[in-house]
């Protein structure tokens, strides 16, 4: 008889969106290729939570967020799973709040993180990869945001994200001509900080991440604070909290151990203390 074939299924929230830690580098993948790793009201909820936990975790010392497949990095909402949440305005609000607290809480982060980008970088998915600190893509990645194409509307945080990034005027263009742009063109725009050939991303993101957990986690730390005040109003600006992270740096064992090593030059071993 011939043989039976595997039931398809769908996969759990779990699956979709996986989490790793190796050492100092944590990992967040959108595992959803069948639909070039669209996200879930689910997918979000769950992505809070990592965000969460990885926070607290001082072992940790970069983020990497990527999609699974090759194909593409995020591709924006499910919109296969409308039908579930978004068919009522209660369950449209619902999805629209978990949605972009599932931005903040990345754009918040209090660590660096990388955007891992293969393939198509559209809609959410830019702004997935505009709330990470850094952006390294394969080149043939495309970039786009096509609301003007589907009418949706587009509020301030993510135009302003993106403003901050490649400047008001390209943001403009992005938006108003909805058209995919290719990753060299996202490279002179400033859109992404590396580009690669499409074998070379691994050793790129490794390289970067290696890098970065080498170095002292408080003066990283105090740079990301002092980066996010900067998108602030200036009336808004917590100014007192950013001299007692500079302070803290200089009060720090790290900051002996940094000394220490230049002077005996070897390479310094902070602890984040």
């Amino acid at each position: 008889t011939a043989a039976t074939a595997p039931e398809k299924r769908e996969l759990t929230t779990e699956e979709k969106l996986l989490a790793r830690k190796d050492g100092g580098v944590a990992q967040i993948i959108f595992n959803n290729p069948a639909k070039r790793n669209a996200v879930s009201l689910d997918m979000w909820e769950r992505m809070i939570g990592l965000l969460a936990d990885f926070s607290k975790d001082p072992d940790i010392r970069v983020l990497v967020v990527s999609g699974a497949g090759g194909k593409a990095f995020v591709s924006g909402a499910d919109i296969s799973k409308f039908g579930e949440t978004r068919s009522t305005p209660e369950a449209v609000a619902k999805y629209g709040q978990t949605s972009t607290k599932a931005y903040e809480s990345l754009y918040n982060f209090p660590k660096p993180t990388i955007a891992k980008i293969q393939g198509f970088c559209i809609g959410g998915g830019m702004n997935l990869g505009i709330c990470c600190d850094i952006r390294v893509a394969t080149e043939g990645s495309k970039f786009g945001i096509p609301a003007g194409r589907l009418g949706l509307g587009y509020g301030f945080p993510g135009v302003k994200r993106l403003s901050e990034v490649i400047g008001i005027s390209r943001a403009m263009e992005m938006f108003y001509t909805a058209r995919q742009f290719s990753a060299a063109e996202a490279l002179a725009m400033g859109l992404v900080n590396i580009v690669t050939a499409e074998d070379g991303l691994d050793k790129a993101v490794a390289e970067m991440t290696a890098q970065i957990a080498e170095n002292a986690p408080l003066t990283i730390a105090t740079i990301k604070a002092v980066a996010r005040e900067i998108g602030r109003p200036s009336a808004d600006r917590d100014h007192a909290k950013l001299d007692r992270m500079v302070q803290a740096c200089f009060d720090s064992e790290d900051y002996k151990e940094g000394q220490k090593a230049f002077l005996e030059k070897r390479k310094p071993v902070f602890k984040g203390r």
